[in-house]
């Protein structure tokens, strides 16, 4: 199964590297992933040990990758920064509406802002 919806030579490198780093990422939370689960299900403490080490090594590799991407993708260093390392609650409950109509977003909507304009 290819990694892509479009013809690969209608892309540029840089297009082909972002689908590289963007799946990399994937991979690598999957991984997280299924240490974790294996954490948890296992009852020796030293296969414990190992599974968590090999965990924390793909957290890690993640890590890297968002940064890669962070460098090199537009966006990311954008809503890294305003998502990143913050205090109180997760998500975008005190934004306004891009539209300026002072409308506070609403989580799980679109926030396409007033349609009627």
């Amino acid at each position: 199964m290819s990694n892509y919806i479009e013809p690969t030579e209608q892309l540029s490198t840089e297009a082909r590297d972002f689908v590289r780093a963007l799946h990399s990422l994937k991979e690598e939370v999957e991984a997280v992933i299924w240490y974790h689960q294996r954490i948890d299900t296992t009852d020796d403490d030293t296969l414990k040990e190992v599974l968590k080490h090999n965990r924390d090594e793909e957290i890690e590799h993640v890590c890297m990758v968002l940064e890669w991407l962070r460098r090199n993708m537009p966006g990311w260093e954008k809503e890294l920064q305003e998502n990143l390392f913050t205090e109180g609650p997760i998500g975008h409950s005190e934004e306004v509406n891009e539209d300026n109509d002072q409308n506070p977003v609403t989580p799980g909507s679109l926030n396409l802002g007033n349609m009627k304009k």
